[in-house]
């Protein structure tokens, strides 16, 4: 359904992310995937989902002076926020650790944003989810890191990898919000388009 709707349009995807860019083939939409290094800082006092919403905008920021007409670009930022402290990507597997440590046996919130953007307009939204971990070993956390190595992961995991399975305890809100696309809000989206 949605092809059709978009039949006219060239969809652009800006993320490296496999898990985003799986989600967004879900939904039944030809797109490709285009790059480009993005200083994913923000200015001091921003609420959570306005980080979220910030790096998403900015993000879009460097695609705008040479999108065309037909074409549909979609950028989004993933954040995890816990007592209302960003956890980034982690730098190495002490900084993942440290993360890791924050969130054993308590609960976080994801913030995921969504930008889609065309040559005359701009939507730009966000969902929020709240994940809830039993407490991990020492050993569970060295596994982990030294084999999934989350490096490139808000607060240092995939909630899809083997840490979900074996530590997820609840997850209020969108599965796919913690992955990385809430694809609900996109379809919304892509609908204004």
């Amino acid at each position: 359904m949605l092809k059709d709707l978009l039949q006219s349009k060239h969809l652009i995807l800006a993320s490296q992310s496999p898990r985003r860019q799986e989600l967004l083939a879900a939904l039944g939409v030809d797109f490709e995937v285009h790059l480009k290094p993005i200083d994913e800082s923000y200015p001091d006092g921003l609420a959570p989902f306005q980080i979220a919403e910030f790096i998403a905008k900015k993000k879009a920021a460097a695609f705008v002076p040479e999108l065309k007409d037909n074409e549909v670009l979609i950028t989004g930022d993933t954040l995890v926020f816990k007592e209302n402290m960003a956890l980034g990507k982690p730098t190495d597997a002490t900084d993942a650790k440290r993360m890791l440590k924050l969130l054993s046996g308590t609960s976080h919130k994801v913030i995921s944003s969504i930008c889609v953007t065309t040559s005359m307009h701009q939507w730009v939204t966000y969902d929020t989810a709240t994940v809830y971990f039993r407490n991990f070993t020492e050993n569970e956390m060295d596994h982990y890191i030294k084999t999934y190595q989350p490096f490139d992961k808000a607060g240092a995991y995939g909630i899809q990898e083997w840490i979900g399975h074996v530590a997820l305890e609840k997850l209020e809100g969108s599965y796919n919000t913690v992955m990385g696309l809430p694809t609900q809000k996109l379809y919304d989206l892509l609908l204004k388009v």
